[in-house]
């Protein structure tokens, strides 16, 4: 760990949990989780399987650099559903702004057929829905809630963790 930076070192150990770890850190031991919901500019109907492959290729690398852990992504054609866990560090705002600025980038960046339907440069809206969800029974719930979002046929499950069970 010597020649790494902070933000990128992860002290990770993983105790039987549903979906979520607990994450141990030198000063503290968290299990944070937010349920966010991130409609695209206009509700536009902008998502497709090769934006919904992006945004999840996107999402699994931001991972790697950031102290978070998709636990299930979802799209609904015109919004997407997150189910995120997170570390003290990082307040939902800062997750949130920083998940939806390198997404859209990625996404003008690979699709730029999408920033035809939407004008002004913008991906989302400026606001977003954030639930805390508790480890205590309300983790599955949220995640039924997640996936029974809109139309059956419509919803896409872009991403789902599935964590093993060491004991």
């Amino acid at each position: 760990m010597g020649l790494v930076p902070r933000r990128l070192r992860r002290i990770n150990i993983f105790v039987c949990m549903s979906e979520s770890e607990y994450i141990h850190k030198s000063h503290n031991v968290s299990v944070l989780l937010y349920h966010f919901v991130c409609p695209a500019k206009y509700r536009r109907v902008v998502f497709s399987k090769a934006v919904d492959q992006t945004l999840k290729e996107v999402c699994l690398e931001i991972e790697k650099r950031y102290d978070v852990h998709f636990l299930e992504i979802g799209t609904d054609k015109d919004h997407v559903h997150f189910l995120v866990q997170s570390v003290p560090r990082m307040s939902p705002t800062s997750l949130i702004t920083t998940l939806k600025s390198i997404t859209a980038k990625e996404i003008f960046r690979k699709h730029p057929e999408v920033k035809t339907k939407l004008w002004g440069g913008e991906f989302w809206t400026d606001g977003f829905f954030v639930n805390t969800v508790s480890k205590f029974g309300d983790e599955t719930s949220i995640t039924k809630y997640v996936r029974d979002q809109g139309l059956q046929k419509e919803y896409t499950v872009l991403h789902s963790s599935k964590q093993l069970a060491l004991f």
